[in-house]
């Protein structure tokens, strides 16, 4: 690391540690004292090593600076997992499982974050392949089978194929974990079928809505970005909230390029689908979203739904404000894909994008490179 390096890293730590510590009523002293012996171990080594303590909150003030994320009022509850002495794939794989589990809660969700290793030495980075860590294999259509699957996984699932792992073709097959550490070749490790915690979908009055046998899984666990803290990049830092049933009935379910469910909720309820004047396709997403809610808390599993969500984000505005500090949110990912102008953010015309750190950043995805895409 040459000097201007050095000095960068510096500069970002040294913020860090000051925005840190106040925000943990630091005195002074300790704040200077951290300061120093971070200067000092970046002279001596080229980087440093954050306490636990501070990863904890980095990580939390990393949810909270997310400008595309809706629910950040809980910011300061998600827990740390620190698995930065993971060495090998199969430490990774465990620790992996073990946030799993923990998440899930036997449905009551709890936001976690695990933290690996730092990724300054090429040669130890650790990468998660998969999006989630719980995530449908996509199969497209040949002259042999029918699509099957979520489209969005197509080109991952074809990957973890030519690593040795094979489906059912079903609609729902749960993708293994696909871990790689430095220029290694790719471990696949399959989760196991107690840790994954579903919800079969059925609606409080469509009696015959089980018919479309829909499901989708309860926690959703973002694995593929990275999460830098004051200067410091953590390649594999797979963290988790709870959905919004939009998420599931408007996008993952209802979209045309996933998993495209509406003509088939609107047959079911006997809608006229020969015009787009008969307004199928809303009434339709409407009953697909009640379903996801009414199956989620049938199952007690967490779930919010967007009005409620929206409410909870307005709040975190107000207590962001409290503080002195400036809420950066990307308005079009913020807004819910169904009903958004009857939600305060539709009209929230002040809501700019802000590059505060510490954050969550997208990496190129290792599927992109692989040799076997």
């Amino acid at each position: 690391m040459n000097g201007k390096d050095i000095e960068e890293l510096t500069r970002q730590a040294e913020a860090f540690i000051r925005q840190c510590y106040a925000e943990l009523d630091k005195t002074e002293a300790e704040m200077d004292q951290r300061i120093q012996a971070v200067r000092e171990e970046i002279n001596q080594s080229g980087s440093y090593t954050h306490t636990t303590e501070e990863l904890a909150h980095g990580a939390r003030m990393a949810w909270r600076h997310n400008s595309r994320c809706i629910g950040r009022l809980f910011w300061q509850s998600i827990e740390l997992m620190d698995e930065r002495l993971a060495e090998t794939e199969e430490d990774v794989a465990e620790a992996l499982l073990r946030h799993l589990e923990k998440a899930n809660n036997g449905g009551r969700i709890r936001s976690l974050i695990t933290v690996f290793r730092s990724g300054e030495a090429p040669d130890r980075r650790i990468r998660i392949w998969n999006h989630q860590l719980i995530r449908y294999a996509g199969y497209p259509g040949d002259a042999e089978h029918e699509r099957a699957g979520d489209p969005a996984s197509d080109e991952f699932t074809k990957v973890c194929q030519q690593l040795g792992w094979q489906g059912t073709r079903g609609n729902y097959d749960v993708l293994p974990l696909v871990i790689s550490i430095g220029n290694g070749h790719p471990h696949v490790f399959p989760i196991p079928q107690q840790l994954i915690q579903e919800v079969p979908l059925t609606h409080p009055e469509i009696e015959r809505f089980a018919e479309l046998q829909l499901r989708w899984y309860s926690v959703p666990i973002i694995s593929d970005m990275q999460l830098e803290i004051g200067g410091i990049l953590y390649p594999a830092a797979p963290f988790n909230g709870w959905y919004m049933e939009t998420e599931i009935g408007s996008r993952n379910l209802g979209d045309t390029g996933r998993y495209n469910a509406l003509p088939a909720v609107a047959d079911l309820m006997g809608l006229d689908r020969s015009s787009n004047t008969t307004l199928w396709k809303d009434r339709a997403l409407l009953e697909l979203n009640r379903a996801v809610l009414y199956s989620f808390k049938q199952a007690g599993v967490s779930i919010v739904d967007h009005h409620t969500a929206a409410d909870q984000f307005v709040r975190f505005q107000e207590q962001e404000q409290g503080h002195g500090r400036q809420v950066s949110g990307r308005w079009s990912w913020l807004i819910p894909p169904m009903s958004p102008s009857s939600t305060p953010i539709w009209h929230d015309s002040k809501l700019k994008e802000y590059d505060y750190s510490p954050r969550f950043l997208y990496q190129r995805s290792p599927v992109a490179i692989c040799p076997f895409h």
